[in-house]
């Protein structure tokens, strides 16, 4: 436990662990949780359903800015688990599938979807006492977020560890496709015009490949606790 309501910035690639690093870092600092990653898969989820993408799979992005105003998204904890309701549905299972997984990237380059998002993410930590976690925190959402720290771990057990999420689910994929769909996503995420995924100058690195959720908690609780 630490007495100041400090705001953490977690940022790095896919399946690199930044969602479980955030929620039990959250959890033992008594502090708020926020996946943005899981708001902009909601509303890539809204675009699947709405059939917003042409068949090639490219983003209709008129008719999505457009439809921005019909989307809400909020976080509850539904069974001691933190859940995004997109319109008020519980869609968590929803959004964590290999489909949305493929096109989530692509709605995210839009620049009015980052620009709806990055300012309800704002409004959700402005008071701080939060851990959120993405791929433009500590750039965009809190350039001035007193801990930074961004993620980062080999390709292989990358791959190795979505796998096991999704089988964990009953999700059936393949490991290539999973490997590939990371580096499509790596690639996106990191030349997108708006917001692109990049390690700023003053956040921590760490490399997580070799080590297991318990050591790399007490590795940044240690460094959380120094710095405050």
């Amino acid at each position: 436990m630490i007495k100041k309501q400090i705001t953490i910035a977690i940022d790095g690639y896919s399946a690199c662990g930044k969602s479980t690093l955030a929620k039990d870092l959250a959890k033992k600092l008594s502090f708020i949780f926020i996946d943005s990653g899981a708001m902009y898969r909601g509303v890539a989820l809204y675009c699947l359903q709405n059939n917003l993408f042409d068949a090639d799979g490219t983003p209709k992005q008129v008719e999505i800015i457009q439809a921005l105003k019909n989307i809400t998204l909020s976080f509850q904890l539904i069974n001691d688990k933190n859940c995004l309701l997109l319109n008020d549905k519980n869609v968590e299972e929803l959004i964590r599938g290999t489909e949305v997984a493929a096109v989530v990237s692509k709605v995210a380059t839009i620049k009015e979807v980052r620009v709806k998002l990055v300012m309800e993410q704002q409004k959700m930590g402005a008071n701080g006492g939060i851990v959120m976690e993405g791929r433009d925190i500590g750039s965009v959402v809190f350039p001035n977020a007193e801990f930074k720290l961004f993620i980062t771990a080999s390709q292989e057990i990358r791959a190795q560890r979505r796998f096991l999420e999704l089988k964990s689910k009953g999700i059936e994929a393949k490991i290539n496709e999973i490997s590939s769909n990371l580096a499509e996503r790596d690639l996106m995420d990191s030349s997108r015009k708006e917001s692109p995924l990049i390690q700023v100058a003053d956040a921590i690195v760490m490399d997580n490949s070799k080590l297991t959720r318990e050591e790399q908690l007490d590795c940044v609780l240690n460094l959380v606790r120094n710095l405050v």
